[in-house]
């Protein structure tokens, strides 16, 4: 597994990245190991992870999946690149969500805790706070990073203007700025390379996309109609979130389209839709997710060899229109 420079920093991460929204809940704690097992076996050791995971399972889960994370990185910390996000509620009180000091604070010192660690090598914002001024958030960061407690700081889920402007406040304050962005980013899910992606590549932003196969979708294994049970498209309050996104007509209509131009490449569809993020210049390291650990074998091999010009040129044509439009809203 080669292994990447993140954005402008010294920091190298692997080409792809391990995400965890699935540990505790829909994987249980024996499946969740293989799945790392299996990911570090691959080479992979970036690892993904937010406080309020497993997405999907009860307000009482939340923070299982960094307990796992933690138990199974005992002793083998040092081997792996771990990023965590806070934002979304956690506790019961109105402070204990969002991007305030209040709660950046008491959600990395509770983070360091469930995993184990007594630092984290990035450290995410998982939303944009409307509610909370981008000073008093990069404050909050810029000093968990001079404690010691956070190397990097990035963000997720951000608009083009929302991360140009913070990267200007960062620079007049002389506080740390964001250096990676985590957006959505697929063969169905494409407005980010209008603005956002530019920004980044100009910026020497990291990019390190989530849904690479679109929940699943992109994997061919899904058929219209009623949703599958037992994914991500039936588990918990997530399923409301993924059936918006990708369950619809039109989607399944050009996965279709997807899979003859992977059939006439001889190249499996988890494979041909993860080497399609890879050939973007801009992304650093797709996250992968998975269920099973025997999911993440087609989409390692991803890094074997690039995507050919003539078939990333079909996709491109196949998927132009969803760089526009409210396909994901």
């Amino acid at each position: 597994m080669d292994h990447v420079r993140f954005g402008r920093t010294g920091l190298k991460v692997s080409r792809l990245c391990l995400g965890t929204m699935t540990f505790g809940y829909q994987s249980d704690r024996e499946t969740s190991f293989a799945i790392m097992d299996a990911a570090a076996d691959a080479g992979i050791t970036f690892l993904d992870t937010a406080d309020v995971y497993p997405i999907g399972g009860p307000a009482a889960s939340i923070g299982r999946t960094e307990e796992l994370m933690g138990e199974w990185l005992e002793g083998r910390r040092d081997r792996f690149v771990i990023a965590s996000k806070c934002f979304a509620p956690t506790g019961p009180q109105p402070w204990d969500a969002g991007n305030s000091r209040q709660n950046i604070m008491r959600a990395a010192e509770a983070s360091l805790r469930r995993l184990r660690t007594d630092h984290l090598d990035l450290y995410q914002v998982h939303s944009w706070d409307r509610d909370t001024p981008i000073d008093e958030t990069l404050g909050a960061m810029d000093d968990l990073v001079r404690q010691g407690k956070v190397r990097y700081v990035g963000c997720s889920n951000t608009l083009a203007y929302q991360l140009a402007r913070s990267i200007g406040r960062s620079e007049v304050l002389g506080v740390c700025r964001f250096e990676s962005v985590q957006p959505r980013y697929n063969l169905l899910f494409r407005e980010n390379e209008r603005e956002l992606f530019p920004l980044c590549a100009e910026e020497q932003i990291a990019v390190i996309p989530y849904n690479p196969l679109a929940g699943g979708l992109l994997t061919g294994k899904h058929r219209a109609g009623e949703p599958t049970e037992g994914t991500r498209f039936t588990l918990g309050y997530a399923a409301g979130r993924y059936q918006e996104r990708y369950w619809r007509d039109r989607m399944f209509e050009t996965v279709e389209e997807i899979r003859a131009v992977a059939e006439e490449a001889g190249i499996p569809m988890t494979t041909l839709a993860v080497r399609w993020v890879l050939a973007n210049r801009v992304v650093t390291a797709p996250i992968l997710g998975a269920s099973r650990p025997e999911q993440l074998a087609a989409a390692v091999a991803a890094v074997d060899e690039p995507l050919p010009d003539d078939v990333r040129a079909r996709l491109d044509g196949l998927t132009h229109e969803y760089r526009f439009g409210d396909h994901a809203r």
